[in-house]
């Protein structure tokens, strides 16, 4: 029984109507209904957690976030955290984690991972983790990719919080599973994996409502687009684009 997670989507889905947050989800046919899948999103915000998890409920599928040890040390957010069943990781003891995920794969849940591991700065994709391809090769599951766009503009690193602010639209997109082919190995499904996250970070950066206000609004905009966002290479990210 789900005693904690319901009613903090039921709370979450509320907030999104007080603020009228115009979110827009497509692909969520790629979740399955059942089984275990592994859900692999960019991050850009700390509201990443939220509107992905939102992105796998038109599939009524919960999703087991793996998720900094620390969130689950908190006095407020670690009984959450607990409650819902997420996956702690303690970078110093990461095998405990990936076995607790695995198990929770095996047993029909959907996990997600944020494989780049920490927010982009830059607003494009960095390089990858190879944690969610080992997850979906060891327990296998589908890996299913994600990209968010928009919750950046309310709480993300370096900038200044405005979780009133309202009528921000965020877009959810979620692609095809990643074939696991014989043959493949970890490092290739993540490489793939990247271009994947990069194609459907694009598709939602293009198709977004909003343009910034003025020159001082260009901030939640990536360079290559004309934003004010640090480039990649200027923060020691890999460049935009795969080779």
């Amino acid at each position: 029984m789900e005693f904690v997670y319901p009613p903090v989507v039921g709370l979450t889905k509320t907030m999104f109507r007080v603020l009228d947050m115009k979110i827009q989800i497509e692909g969520a046919q790629h979740i399955p209904a059942t089984g275990g899948a592994v859900l692999a999103s960019n991050h850009v915000s700390y509201l990443d957690f939220t509107l992905c998890g939102f992105g796998a409920q038109p599939a009524r599928r919960l999703v087991r976030f793996m998720a900094k040890k620390s969130v689950f040390d908190h006095k407020i957010s670690g009984p959450l955290m607990r409650g819902m069943r997420h996956i702690p990781v303690d970078r110093k003891a990461g095998t405990a984690a990936f076995h607790e995920a695995e198990k929770a794969l095996k047993n029909g849940e959907v996990v997600g991972v944020f494989p780049e591991a920490t927010i982009s700065e830059s607003f494009t994709v960095k390089a990858l983790k190879s944690g969610a391809a080992r997850l979906a090769g060891a327990a296998a599951v589908p890996l299913i990719p994600m990209a968010v766009w928009g919750p950046h503009r309310l709480w993300t690193k370096g900038h200044k919080r405005e979780l009133t602010k309202r009528h921000v639209p965020i877009i959810i997109k979620i692609g095809a599973p990643i074939p696991m082919r014989e043959g493949d190995t970890t490092d290739s499904t993540t490489l793939l994996l990247r271009e994947r996250l990069i194609e459907l970070l694009d598709e939602a950066q293009q198709a977004y409502p909003d343009k910034p206000a003025g020159p001082d609004d260009r901030w939640w905009l990536p360079a290559h687009l004309g934003g004010t966002a640090p480039r990649p290479e200027d923060i020691g990210d890999p460049a935009r684009q795969p080779s």
